[in-house]
């Protein structure tokens, strides 16, 4: 196989591998997917042969939509943690006085 192939494969796997673990609430199983997915991608920009060889553009492409949807699932997790902070800080600042005053 390829070392660009072998490359995608591996970013491949390691975004399915986010996109499952962020169903769930293993903070050590989504950090260590996140760190994968970060070598993964690291891996396909140090080979660089994606950019010129169209079968590999092709697999990128072919990609998108499980990128995308990690993208998107992180986001909304993001945004509901947000509001979920943002709700605790209402709820703190009315019931209880603030530590530090300004």
């Amino acid at each position: 196989m390829p070392l660009g192939l072998a490359a995608l494969n591996d970013l491949n796997d390691a975004f399915e591998e986010l996109r499952e673990v962020l169903g769930g609430n293993d903070v050590a199983a989504i950090e260590s997917a996140t760190h994968r997915v970060s070598r993964a991608a690291a891996g396909v920009r140090a080979i660089g042969a994606w950019r010129s060889d169209p079968a590999l553009a092709d697999r990128i492409r072919a990609m998108l939509p499980l990128i995308d949807s990690a993208r998107v699932r992180v986001n909304l997790l993001a945004d509901h943690a947000s509001q979920r902070l943002s709700l605790l800080a209402s709820h703190g600042a009315r019931t209880a006085p603030l530590t530090y005053g300004r």
